[in-house]
């Protein structure tokens, strides 16, 4: 499959605040940005599905004074390369093996959010020793992105329906791109539970003949990494409660809203209590500290949202961890 890269997509981004580089990692050329200085402890920035660099624009700005912050698109992501066929934690786990390696080149702290800390535990297991000083979880899909964890509900009981709406109307690198009738189909296809608890809004839409911009995020997003997700290749090679009982460094796990449906078993958030217990006990088993902390008014993606509480947690946790 040919891989996809930036003069592809050229019409498809905005500017931000801070500038943005490319490095070639091998089979992957990878876009990030740096603010701070140089002789600052390093802090590298993961994103979730969907999300570019860009989530942690005002975070980056707060956190540059006292580190330097690496912020990155993962493959599929942002202006880094599209991949088709080569969608799995493991990969971009590597991906971020390489990066830490040609462009930080020292110890560092991670922090990832949503999927993006999926991909900074795997860094936790299986990443060079030396690479990393702790790693920080900003309210981590683990086991709720597998189809079948060992614990607790799976990605059909969470978000995976929506991820199987997006990859059947966008398609494989936007080869589809119904965006409208994604919209429209929604409340069809997904879950009543599921579309009364995120509250959807498509009446309009549907009654106007409306055919709305997709959000910048999805622009520039490959949704073939919603397939993976949805049909679990993404995991591939990566069982979550064995790379938990592998991590090899200091873990900071905030857990942000979360609720499940009496009725349906369907959870509305990233991780139930059970499954971050159980996390924490994996990583306890492997000889870890686990610092814990649960945030129920916090939204997922806390580091966009509530920026300057985000940068007080995560400074409070790496003082802590390193």
């Amino acid at each position: 499959m040919p891989t996809f890269e930036v003069a592809d997509r050229a019409g498809t981004f905005v500017p931000h605040a801070f500038t943005e580089h490319i490095v070639d990692i091998g089979e992957v050329r990878m876009n990030y940005v740096v603010e701070g200085d140089p002789q600052s402890p390093a802090l590298l920035l993961i994103p979730g599905n969907s999300e570019s660099w860009w989530t942690y624009e005002e975070a980056i700005g707060l956190l540059s004074p006292n580190f330097q912050v690496f912020a990155v698109d993962a493959r599929g992501h942002g202006r880094s390369s599209w991949t088709p066929g080569r969608y799995t934690v493991d990969n971009v786990g590597n991906d971020l093996v390489r990066f830490i390696d040609l462009v930080i080149g020292r110890p560092t702290v991670v922090a990832g959010n949503s999927a993006g800390g999926v991909f900074a535990t795997w860094l936790a297991a299986y990443a060079k020793p030396g690479q990393l000083r702790a790693v920080i979880l900003e309210d981590p899909p683990l086991f709720t992105s597998e189809a079948a964890p060992k614990f607790g509900p799976g990605s059909y009981q969470a978000v995976a329906p929506l991820f199987a709406v997006r990859a059947k109307w966008l398609g494989d690198q936007w080869s589809i791109g119904d965006y409208a009738g994604m919209l429209r189909a929604m409340p069809n296809e997904l879950p009543a539970d599921m579309v009364a608890g995120l509250g959807f809004m498509f009446g309009d839409i549907e009654n106007a003949g409306a055919t709305p911009e997709p959000p910048q995020n999805l622009k520039e997003y490959d949704p073939e990494w919603a397939r993976a997700w949805a049909n679990d290749t993404a995991n591939t090679g990566c069982d979550h409660a064995r790379m938990l009982a592998q991590v090899r460094v200091p873990i900071g796990f905030t857990h942000h809203s979360r609720t499940v449906d009496p009725d349906t078993g369907r959870l509305f958030g990233a991780i139930t209590d059970l499954q971050a217990q159980r996390a924490c006990q994996l990583i306890e088993s492997a000889g870890q500290p686990i610092t814990y902390i649960s945030l129920p008014d916090a939204a997922h993606t806390m580091h966009n949202t509530e920026p300057k509480r985000y940068v007080q947690t995560v400074t409070e946790l790496i003082a802590k961890l390193t």
